[in-house]
């Protein structure tokens, strides 16, 4: 069963901006932060995440103080474009771990992946064990990701989402 929408006003968008940004703020600090005391601050994160617009709390990883990585984006065709083509390259897609992000494109091409992997050398062995599954792949283009200046880990949803145009 679904949650139930929620009409949002730009308290509910504050919060949830606010938490994207620092998902260990305390309630006291968040509810100061969008001008609530903290009863009603607490009552509407929980109605936030009880309707599915909260999902889950984590935290960002530096990857690269692990250890060598590497980033690839990859164009993906398909061969064929019936629905059951999409839905069993998708299924196949989703099992693999290093698969962080699979985008349906419009355009010139029908996917864009972000794989993260040790090294060109495992990526390629991933794209060799996604090509022997038979989900339909046309051609792949691999785009190795050679420095990111930055990643965003939060959206602007108070820009995007504000009642002001």
């Amino acid at each position: 069963m679904m949650p139930e929408a929620l009409k949002l006003d730009r308290i509910d968008i504050r919060i949830l901006g606010h938490l994207q940004a620092n998902g260990r703020i305390t309630n006291v600090d968040l509810a100061d932060a969008v001008g609530l005391s903290p009863s009603p601050c607490l009552i509407r994160v929980k109605r936030l995440e009880k309707a599915g617009y909260i999902t889950g709390y984590g935290a960002l990883i530096q990857l690269e103080k692990l250890g060598a990585m590497q980033v690839v984006f990859t164009q993906v065709t398909l061969s064929d474009h019936r629905r059951e083509d999409f839905v069993k390259f998708e299924t196949a897609i989703r099992k693999i771990d290093e698969v962080v992000e699979c985008h349906l494109v419009s355009g010139g091409f029908d996917y864009l992946l972000k794989f993260v992997t040790r090294s060109v050398g495992h990526y390629q062995t991933i794209m060799e064990e996604v090509l022997e599954r038979s989900v339909s792949i046309e051609k792949y283009f691999s785009y190795i990701v050679i420095k990111s200046p930055f990643v965003k880990t939060h959206y602007p949803i108070e820009k995007l989402f504000s009642s002001h145009e």
